[in-house]
């Protein structure tokens, strides 16, 4: 549960951090704080009442059932019948085991510079040696096929093992077409392979690893799986697998066939994070209940109503084309002349909401307004009434009217489905 910020010595003070802001008009946090990232999300009560559970005997016969749940549900999610994996870890850590397991040094891949987190995965495969091509892209629009297969195309001697595609680059709240990817690359006839960051887009939008064909697919649990962070899941294919048995580079806690072999027992190679995979069958019980189509249709409409209420402020949406703007996340560009970063501050300390911070070169130039995981509509009218409020507080000029725009789209779409 979260604990608002307290008095102290006339400032206002976040309970664990020795940090103090400046004074502010609001003296005590009544009702919730809005946790409006795009991730960590807001975890459901019915997921940390599943958490709050005793620890259970990790080699037993209970937990052994458990893994086996666990495992079918995650398969569900991905859609695939393949194997999948999970690791106590952040999506980072799903980013190392998906290259350790499958790649030697000097291997190619390919990665196009989509945004913060792409570049995450480039340095990841860099570190280990591996020749990374990084190859430019406008990251305000979504990469497409005619780009990957030109790549290909042009790789005759077939040097290229890996092309790496972030699904929903996290940062600048753009969506890739994922599927149309993966079609071209198997139509191009080239071998290479399609590793998929799904980090903010699993449970999100509509992802389907083995009937598009992808190789790898990766994730974390802190997004649209609705729990905190601490869990990298991920999918393999079996072009993956059979790569995974002639990898060079070291491994060992993320090693496949070393899971695999305890997950055949109900069990995993280490000392699993127990009460977070509780957590995670709560989540998976929860998606099931709502059924995947029903969950993106949710975040569908949920991202159509947040970018009518940009446009109604006259802000600029940072994803150029509407329908690659993220269903998980809205990237907003601030005028000229404004701080984004002073206007999250400002909405923090006034309305006791916390919003994304821009990444990397856009850090100031943007702030992003989380839409998925546990959100409802009024969850999310009040989120866009912290920023309607903020944004006058703020002094960052906008006419009136985004509410409305955004609550013309809810009940629209509301009685059309």
């Amino acid at each position: 549960m979260y604990v608002g910020p307290s008095v102290v010595a006339g400032k206002l003070s976040s309970p664990g951090h020795p940090r103090t802001r400046n004074p502010s008009l609001v003296t005590y946090r009544s009702g919730r704080h809005f946790l409006q990232l795009p991730g960590p999300t807001n975890t459901p009560d019915r997921v940390l009442r599943a958490m709050s559970k005793a620890t259970i005997d990790h080699r037993g016969p209970d937990f052994e059932e458990l893994t086996h749940r666990l495992l079918d549900g995650m398969r569900r999610v991905f859609r695939t019948e393949r194997d999948v994996f999970i690791y106590p870890a952040s999506g980072s850590g799903a980013w190392e085991a998906a290259i350790v397991n499958t790649l030697s040094a000097g291997d190619t891949v390919v990665a196009f510079d989509q945004g913060f987190f792409a570049q995450g995965w480039i340095k990841v495969a860099e570190r280990f040696g591996i020749d990374v091509r990084v190859q430019p892209w406008d990251s305000r629009r979504g990469l497409t096929p005619e780009a990957v297969v030109a790549l290909l195309d042009a790789d005759s001697a077939h040097e290229i093992r890996v092309v790496i595609v972030v699904h929903n680059e996290t940062s600048t709240g753009v969506t890739t077409d994922v599927e149309a990817i993966a079609r071209a690359m198997h139509a191009s006839g080239h071998p290479a392979m399609l590793y998929v960051d799904a980090v903010s887009s699993l449970a999100v939008t509509d992802l389907r690893h083995d009937e598009w064909g992808v190789d790898v697919t990766i994730s974390g649990s802190q997004k649209g799986l609705m729990l905190p962070p601490g869990l990298s899941v991920m999918a393999a294919g079996p072009r993956a697998m059979e790569a995974h048995a002639s990898a060079g580079l070291p491994r060992s806690y993320w090693d496949w066939t070393a899971q695999l072999t305890s997950n055949e027992r109900g069990s995993f190679p280490y000392t699993p994070a127990t009460n977070l995979l509780y957590g995670l069958e709560e989540a998976l019980a929860m998606l099931e209940e709502e059924g995947l189509e029903r969950v993106f249709a949710r975040h569908d409409r949920f991202a159509r109503a947040t970018h009518a209420a940009v446009e109604a402020w006259g802000l600029e949406v940072f994803a150029l084309d509407p329908e690659e703007s993220s269903r998980a996340a809205t990237a907003v560009i601030v005028p000229d002349g404004h701080d984004a970063d002073a206007l999250r501050a400002t909405i923090l300390d006034r309305f006791d909401m916390s919003l994304g911070t821009g990444l990397g070169e856009y850090k100031g130039q943007v702030f992003r307004i989380g839409h998925l995981g546990d959100l409802n509509a009024l969850s999310l009218m009040g989120t866009l009434a912290g920023v309607e409020m903020g944004l006058k507080v703020a002094g960052i000029p906008h006419p009136r009217g985004g509410l409305d725009a955004a609550m013309h789209v809810l009940t629209d779409m509301e009685r059309e489905g």
